[in-house]
């Protein structure tokens, strides 16, 4: 189970470089239950985000049960990213 406000050593910087990018993002990690850690908004469209990171270990890296849990039941999009590089794929920015 998920500690509610635990966030990722690499979502600071990553949520920081994003809104440089112009994307709106909404910190939701706080609300647990395997609750995306962001949403992100970017040319009128929506991305629900789980961030984990990439420096860490394999194990560190895979979704807790309640994150799975979510992630099965979701009908609609989710992704899980381990950078800025991930989640620019997803939304769709192109990094030089």
């Amino acid at each position: 189970m998920r500690v509610r406000g635990r966030i990722d050593d690499n979502q600071k910087e990553v949520v920081s470089q994003l809104r440089k990018l112009g994307v709106s993002v909404a910190i939701t990690s706080m609300l647990g239950k395997g609750f995306p850690d962001f949403i992100c908004g970017y040319m009128g469209k929506n991305w629900m985000i789980e961030l984990k990171d990439g420096a860490k270990s394999k194990s560190r890296k895979t979704l807790t049960e309640d994150e799975a849990k979510f992630f099965n039941d979701w009908k609609g999009q989710v992704d899980k990213c381990e950078s800025l590089d991930d989640i620019c794929k997803v939304i769709g920015i192109i990094l030089f």
